[in-house]
């Protein structure tokens, strides 16, 4: 497939655009918290050339290790996505539910969903509520009890297709380019494309000067739990949260924009990252020439808390890729920004430092 020349900030890439497959495959592939063995065995499947020592822990985390004389380090992203899980069915047919991680509910009404069943099969649903049903306005924002998925199916057809509460729903939304083919949309790209970015630096780094770890979590949209027990068993030097933010460049005084190159988080609602590595993120990005966007807020936590509160510390840091309509059923990437995050990363891992204490 012809390669596509992007060059902005003075960053030249190649991009192959077939690598992205990976990334559609994942992002197509249902995984909400508590049921990411799917997302798992897609990883599995496109790292196995690359790397023979991994392994999936008790709880279900992927870590994958290239060993090497320099520090050791651990790179995480979670491989769990936000979703629905089955509370109540009634005598109609209609799954009520509870919401898994956090998004904005009023995008999900009107969506495709797919129903898990107990043999693992998926049945199609769409999300709607009572008033929206019966083509009568709605009135006030809808809340999580609202909500209806109607899969057409009656009770006990459900009961026999595997059903029952329980039952983990996904949002349906496909991987797609936009109009602008160099963005990209979809489910779960909080935090499939972190997951993407270390399978690509899994596939790139032959001979690391680090002792890495690259950490597939788990749970991380209900607790930051697969980060929290990864790292106990790692003891890394230093860590790195790999995962995605929320990009606001549709508002005034914007500071996350797509297309812009990735981001640092400073601070989040729960912590500070640590300066050191900060800074020399920072002076990384200045010798690659890539656009390094800073984020300062007060929502939202990342794996990056629980990594630095393990054992005795651990210093970490955030790097990610800015999205828009982010805990909701679609959201929109750049891909020059996965890429250049990848690009930062690798730069990073070539000559790291051995501790990163402030």
């Amino acid at each position: 497939m012809q390669a596509v020349i992007h060059k902005k900030g003075g960053y030249v890439a190649e991009k192959k655009e077939n690598s992205f497959e990976i990334l559609k495959e994942l992002v197509n592939t249902p995984g909400v918290s508590g049921d990411e063995s799917a997302v798992r065995n897609v990883i599995i499947k496109h790292i196995k050339p690359y790397c023979k020592d991994y392994k999936v822990d008790k709880l279900g985390n992927l870590i994958v290790h290239k060993p090497g004389k320099g520090p050791r380090v651990m790179l995480a992203a979670h491989m769990d996505e936000i979703g629905l899980i089955a509370k109540r069915i009634d005598d109609k047919g209609r799954i009520f539910c509870s919401e898994i991680g956090g998004f904005e509910i009023v995008s999900i009404i009107g969506q495709l969903v797919y129903i898990k069943t107990n043999k693992g099969n998926l049945i199609r649903g769409v999300v709607t509520v009572a008033d929206v049903s019966d083509d009568v306005a709605v009135k006030k924002v809808p809340h999580i009890d609202d909500l209806i998925v109607d899969t057409g199916l009656s009770t006990n057809e459900l009961k026999k297709k595997g059903i029952d509460v329980g039952s983990y729903i996904s949002i349906g939304r496909r991987y797609h380019t936009l109009g602008n083919e160099d963005c990209i949309s979809g489910k779960a790209l909080d935090d499939r494309i972190g997951c993407f970015i270390l399978i690509e630096l899994i596939k790139r780094l032959k001979n690391a000067k680090s002792d890495i770890y690259f950490v597939f979590t788990v749970q991380e949209e209900i607790g930051l739990y697969g980060a929290k027990t990864s790292t106990y068993q790692i003891d890394p030097e230093w860590a790195i949260a790999v995962d995605v933010t929320n990009a606001d460049d549709m508002v005034e005084g914007h500071t996350k924009s797509l297309g812009e190159g990735p981001y640092i988080t400073l601070k989040d609602s729960d912590m500070v990252t640590n300066k050191c590595l900060d800074d020399w993120i920072k002076e990384s990005a200045k010798k690659r020439k890539i656009n390094l966007q800073l984020e300062v807020t007060d929502v939202g936590v990342t794996d990056a808390l629980t990594i630095s509160l393990s054992k005795g510390g651990v210093p970490v840091a955030i790097i990610g890729v800015p999205v828009r309509n982010m805990h909701t059923a679609v959201g929109i990437a750049h891909k020059r920004d996965i890429e250049q995050t990848i690009e930062l990363i690798e730069e990073l891992l070539k000559d790291p430092p051995e501790v990163c204490v402030i």
